[in-house]
């Protein structure tokens, strides 16, 4: 019988107003935008962008693209591991809600979008790391991504998340750079056209231990395909509405993020490898610090490893070696 943990989900809007917690991991994209003396500045033209995004994409009945706009939960997770209130913050994601100005109704979106994990951070800046030490060549160890993925799959399943969500979550990231990717015919009115891959990348086999397959679909006008990791349908268990909001808001933060790729000058072609080298690319106007967030990622992953890792290693082991769902 699996061990049941339990999960604490907390929720803060994310809006120009909005500050970083102590508690937040604070490599995830909204955290690193809502510092410094632009902070609210960048929070107001990120929320611009996404607003305009998810109008251009849902033009229909919206003739001035104003219809909509798009609210912001971030959800943060903590996990209680031997039941005695001592919690660590697990997960981090993003939850849209849609506002159709024109009926006054509130939509709820998708949950998951962006995906922050101190977990993650210590899988790969401390497993990974570690691993691959003083060697010639790069490996991953047998069970890279087990109890990441066990204990991402427990809190989907979970009580806690049942009863907040009414749906399974989509995570949507940047393509991979090592990989090409190769145009098919298929296309989706919002998704937009299909590429697939010719292997999967590591990410791709990471998230698959977290129970989500992978799909990539570049939308109408943009630049370059998106990687959505869901369980289910993709393109059957949400609704337009609903994945506009997640393209929206994705692509607003790998356009900050990842410029090179995803506010390039140029479009993806029939086959495509995507490249953070590539010059022909235009910045946004939000301030973003790259450097400092693959650094908070080392400090994080080690802090992981000193509070969550090292305090509970045995009983971690141990349920993750027997879970099952």
């Amino acid at each position: 019988m699996n061990k049941e943990f339990e999960f604490i989900i907390k929720s803060l809007s994310f809006d120009e107003n909005y500050n970083p917690s102590e508690n937040t991991r604070i490599t995830t994209n909204f955290a690193n935008l809502a510092r410094g003396s632009q902070r609210q500045e960048n929070l107001r033209n990120t929320l611009k962008m996404i607003d305009d995004r998810f109008n251009s994409l849902a033009h229909w009945d919206n003739p001035k693209g104003d219809r909509y706009f798009v609210e912001l939960e971030i959800i943060s997770v903590e996990m209680d591991v031997e039941g005695k209130g001592d919690t660590f913050p697990v997960i981090e994601i993003l939850k849209t809600n849609i506002i159709d100005q024109k009926t006054n109704e509130r939509i709820e979106g998708i949950v998951g979008n962006n995906f922050s994990s101190y977990v993650r951070d210590y899988d790969f800046s401390v497993v990974l790391l570690e691993h691959n030490k003083n060697k010639s060549g790069f490996s991953t160890p047998d069970n890279f991504g087990d109890l990441h993925g066990n204990l991402f799959k427990c809190f989907v399943n979970s009580t806690a998340y049942k009863e907040r969500f009414n749906k399974s979550p989509v995570i949507c990231l940047s393509v991979s750079s090592k990989n090409t990717y190769h145009r098919t015919e298929y296309q989706h009115p919002v998704l937009g056209v299909e590429y697939l891959q010719n292997e999967p990348s590591m990410t791709d086999h990471y998230f698959n231990k977290m129970g989500l397959q992978a799909r990539y679909f570049m939308p109408p006008n943009s630049v370059a395909p998106l990687a959505f990791y869901f369980v289910g349908d993709l393109t059957g268990d949400y609704t337009d509405l609903e994945l506009t909001g997640t393209i929206s808001t994705m692509e607003t933060f790998q356009k900050i993020y990842r410029p090179e790729i995803y506010n390039a000058n140029s479009v993806a072609g029939k086959e495509y490898q995507p490249s953070l080298n590539q010059q022909d690319y235009s910045l946004t106007q939000i301030v973003y610090d790259r450097e400092e967030r693959s650094q908070l990622a080392i400090e994080q992953g080690k802090f992981t490893e000193e509070n969550f890792i090292k305090p509970y290693q045995t009983i971690l082991e141990q349920w993750s070696a027997n879970y099952v769902l």
